[in-house]
């Protein structure tokens, strides 16, 4: 069933519609808020709050997009607000400390060498350059839902796909063969 299907199956209080939503989005989800986050339980919960909202908000939920870009767009507010909140609490508290990224394995292949290249180009992305480029690139949404995502004009998504990708070339240069190129 496609996620319009299930979609309307949950407004219907189906749990079958909820349980395909739920199985064929999560996992993105996770990622996304990890993406944003760089801690993975909280992701974790970030992707159950979503989750947990749409069914009980399911008979009020109004797509103006896809499903996916509506539930992008839940997962990125709440990943934010928990950011908002970690400051809050930080200044609050001078001695908690937010947790710091997994780092990266040992590379010993060169493409998985120039695999943590990319990576690391792409994390070091200004925030907004980094949203879109993984909402496009690794979630698949187009031009304009991300633009409604992240409530911005497509000549901005534009701009900063084009701003990622040379950054991530500029990254790469030492690993390519000098004839050819990228």
């Amino acid at each position: 069933m496609s996620d319009q299907e299930n979609f309307d199956r949950l407004r219907e209080g189906i749990e079958e519609g909820f349980d395909a939503i739920f199985r064929a989005h999560y996992a993105a989800l996770v990622g996304f808020a990890d993406s944003i986050l760089k801690d993975r339980p909280a992701a974790e919960d970030v992707a159950q709050e979503v989750m947990l909202e749409l069914w009980r908000r399911r008979s009020n939920v109004v797509l103006e997009t896809s499903l996916k870009a509506y539930l992008l767009q839940a997962t990125r507010n709440r990943a934010l607000n928990r950011i908002r909140h970690r400051k809050v609490v930080t200044r609050a508290d001078p001695l908690a400390v937010s947790p710091a990224p997994a780092p990266h394995a040992d590379r010993l292949v060169l493409e998985e060498e120039m695999d943590l290249v990319v990576r690391r180009a792409v994390r070091e992305l200004p925030d907004r350059c980094r949203e879109v480029f993984e909402l496009s690139r690794v979630h698949g949404l187009k031009y304009a839902e991300i633009a409604r995502t992240l409530e911005i004009s497509i000549k901005t998504v534009e701009a900063q796909m084009g701003r990622a990708l040379r950054t991530i070339r500029e990254k790469l240069v030492p690993w390519l063969p000098e004839e050819g190129g990228f």
